[in-house]
């Protein structure tokens, strides 16, 4: 196994991720987990069983990003802004538009020649503008995430969800389930719904260049194909769009080594 240059972390809302590079930047390997109320306690254990795999030591470099970046000990503190374009960079090798849509937040980063910020916008006020919409209300219309692109696939028309709060919006749909609503249109008005937001936050920083995606968010088919509506092309999802960020973590301690 390849020699460990560097690790990041990127404590999400939702899900706890590392990943392990070598000095190349190549990752060696990752871990994803469901992000722990104790932050602290995870990291370590995550840490450990990450050195144990890979052999790294305790010498190499840490950084850390995400919601719970300040409570982690980590040789670099960075902000997800620079860790996801450094990552979406590291992955694709092109400029572009980031689209990152996270558990508690969504981000637009424009990113330039070299992985550089150019410029970025984000959703961070309400979670109908993020992953958190579409995990509680498919929640509660009791829609696994596995069956979903296949669920969208086969609706005749998205059923239209008009509220812009995600509690109000759980409220609508159980009315249009009463309504005899089909649960294929309703799911993918969802989508629709959760799309349109995206794309006017996106449409912030430009309309002809490459659009990249990443986030948990990118593993669902329906959500690309309704960002790809909207937004009028289709966005390129970022091979394990779950890590950006950790890979870009890892890859601002690689470089100051």
């Amino acid at each position: 196994m390849n020699e460990i240059a560097a690790i990041g972390i990127d404590a999400g809302s939702t899900t706890w991720k590392a990943v392990a590079v070598d000095a190349r930047g190549a990752i060696v390997a990752s871990s994803l987990e469901p992000t722990h109320p104790r932050i602290e306690e995870q990291t370590g254990r995550g840490l450990a069983a990450l050195r144990e795999r890979t052999g790294a030591s305790a010498s190499v470099p840490v950084g850390a990003t995400g919601y719970g970046r300040k409570r982690v000990a980590a040789d670099r503190v960075l902000t997800e802004i620079t860790c996801h374009a450094a990552g979406a960079f590291a992955r694709l090798g092109q400029p572009g538009v980031l689209i990152d849509i996270g558990g508690q937040d969504t981000k637009v980063i424009r990113i330039g020649e070299r992985g550089t910020v150019l410029d970025f916008a984000m959703n961070d006020k309400c979670a109908a503008g993020t992953g958190r919409f579409l995990e509680v209300i498919l929640a509660r219309l009791q829609v696994p995430l596995e069956g979903v692109a296949e669920l969208v696939a086969s609706a005749a028309r998205p059923v239209a969800v008009s509220s812009t709060c995600t509690v109000f919006a759980e409220s609508e749909v159980v009315s249009l389930v009463a309504q005899g609503e089909p649960l294929a249109g309703i799911v993918k008005g969802l989508h629709a719904a959760l799309a349109s937001r995206v794309a006017a936050l996106a449409g912030r920083l430009g309309h002809e260049v490459p659009v990249f995606l990443s986030g948990g968010v990118a593993r669902n088919g329906a959500m690309v194909q309704a960002l790809a509506a909207s937004l009028g092309r289709a966005p390129q999802v970022v091979p394990d769009p779950q890590l950006v960020g950790a890979l870009g973590a890892a890859l601002a301690c690689r470089a100051v080594r």
